[in-house]
């Protein structure tokens, strides 16, 4: 690929993922099949216009999706302050072995109201001519000293597509996210790191473990620094993410298994694609020089420079990207062309993956850093390898495990209290009719109730006694309950 420059919602995002699970081993993908490629459940369908001023407004935080055909524009309507930086990222997702070529991308871009583009990119396929998601993002900054695009107002993104006659004519499908960071309280460094280590790390200690990846942004699996072992289909392409703080480095590289290779079979060029996005989504690298002959072959990223702020004033587009913390996202894509030399069945896949330095402070933000920070849930989602969704429905879990407790522990003390009042006036003679024998702690209905809102974590409704009537007793035994 060239280069380029420059969250009942949360459960059924995770049922939504979960449905789009990754292709099985040996699955074989048909010309024009829809690609497995798992879109955020909560985005939202929208067509993009035309005519600029006619674009569907896009909203920060928020997810989208379109299609967009050969020679087409589309454009969006975003309203920006004066204050906030935007990226808007774009992932093209073509049908399963359709045809495209080298040339073959989508541009997206940002432009202020007089025309001017504030930032441009574009994801092209470049060598690797096989049809697989690819993203790039384009952004408005606020800079000190600038003169364009600074100003609060309307703003407009747009989307093209271009390439070459003889690639399959059918629409892409388009996944559009929007994401702002925070300004400074103060300004800070403008100028890059100079001198970073790029010396390649040693292998990553702890032994090799199993983790299968996901197949979009939205469902990339969890990754620590660690060496992990999957299985790659040809034509599929598995996601991972991992986080990355600032001061942080990150080195990858992917290890392509043997394979039984017949008599007849070729080397395939280009077999691996191994590309590493931002958490904004933008391209920072990306690599597909792997001759594949059935012998295990490796493929490493370039070094980048550590997670810095000031990552971003540098003219190297590599290093441009590395300009926040976050979730960074791996991608891995076998060429279909090994299907056709080796076979449909799948191959080992093994990612070593290095995070480097310790974590230092994040710039001093004026507002939430939303996607760009790492924390500990974050830590903890990598450790496990949860995927966006899955940590989020686990969150929920435990706020209805923390509520559950909670009202349960309200329900018992609240009906003590209770008993132990009707108690107190059962004994000064309030109610002489009743009949004697020691009152009932609560009924068991409601005790049985309690009992499974502490052991289930299920927040329940206590049954609340009729007016004039005290828990376990006939009505009419006992006076109206007291007041509390």
């Amino acid at each position: 690929m060239k280069r380029q420059r420059g969250s009942g919602r949360v459960t059924l995002a995770a049922m939504a993922a979960m449905c789009a699970v990754a292709a099985l081993p040996g699955q074989a993908w048909a010309a024009g099949e829809p690609n497995p490629y798992a879109f955020d459940s909560e985005a939202k369908t929208v067509k993009g216009s035309a005519v600029n001023s006619d674009g569907p407004p896009l909203k920060a935080g928020s997810t989208y999706r379109d299609i967009i055909k050969p020679g087409e524009k589309r454009y969006y309507r975003v309203d920006l302050d004066a204050k906030t930086n935007a990226y808007i990222s774009a992932v093209a997702v073509p049908k399963l072995a359709t045809k495209v070529a080298y040339a073959d991308k989508l541009a997206v871009s940002i432009e202020d109201r007089s025309g001017i583009k504030c930032g441009d990119d574009d994801a092209q396929f470049g060598a690797a001519t096989y049809a697989r998601p690819v993203a790039a993002y384009a952004d408005r900054t606020i800079e000190k000293g600038s003169s364009s695009c600074q100003d609060a107002g309307a703003y407009y993104v747009l989307l093209e597509r271009s390439g070459e006659d003889t690639s399959t004519p059918e629409p892409w499908d388009v996944e559009i996210r929007f994401a702002s960071e925070p300004g400074l309280k103060s300004a800070g460094p403008t100028a890059p790191p100079e001198n970073w280590p790029s010396a390649s790390p040693a292998a990553p200690g702890g032994g090799p473990q199993k983790r299968h990846g996901g197949t979009s942004f939205t469902d990339a699996t969890g990754l620590k620094e660690g060496e992990w072992q999957d299985q790659i289909t040809p034509g599929q392409t598995l996601f991972y993410r991992v986080p990355v703080n600032w001061g942080q480095q990150i080195f990858a590289s992917a290890d392509l298994g043997s394979s039984a290779a017949p008599d007849s079979a070729q080397s395939v060029g280009n077999a691996l694609v191994m590309a590493l996005h931002n958490p904004a989504r933008g391209m920072v690298e990306d690599t597909s020089s792997m001759y594949y002959d059935g012998k295990q072959k490796t493929l490493a990223l370039d070094p980048l420079p550590p997670v810095a702020y000031e990552n971003r004033h540098d003219s190297d587009s590599s290093n441009s990207a590395m300009r926040f913390a976050g979730w960074y996202y791996l991608s891995v894509t076998l060429s279909p062309e090994i299907g056709e030399q080796y076979g449909k069945k799948a191959i080992p896949l093994t990612l070593r993956v290095n995070v480097e330095g310790e974590a230092q402070s994040a710039p001093a933000y004026a507002g939430p850093a939303g996607d760009f920070e790492v924390t500990q849930d974050d830590q903890e989602a990598a450790d496990s390898g949860k995927s966006a969704p899955q940590a989020a429905k686990g969150d929920t879990m435990k706020l209805v495990a923390a509520a559950g407790i909670g009202a349960g522990a309200v329900l018992v003390v609240g009906l003590g209290v209770w008993t132990l009042l009707a108690r107190r006036r059962t004994g000064a003679g309030a109610v002489p009719e009743a009949a004697p024998g020691p009152v009932a702690p609560f009924p068991p209905q409601a005790q049985a109730q309690a009992q499974g809102q502490i052991q289930g974590h299920i927040p329940g409704q206590a049954q609340v006694p009729a007016q004039g009537q005290v828990p376990g007793q006939a009505p009419g035994q006992y006076g109206p309950p007291p007041s509390w």
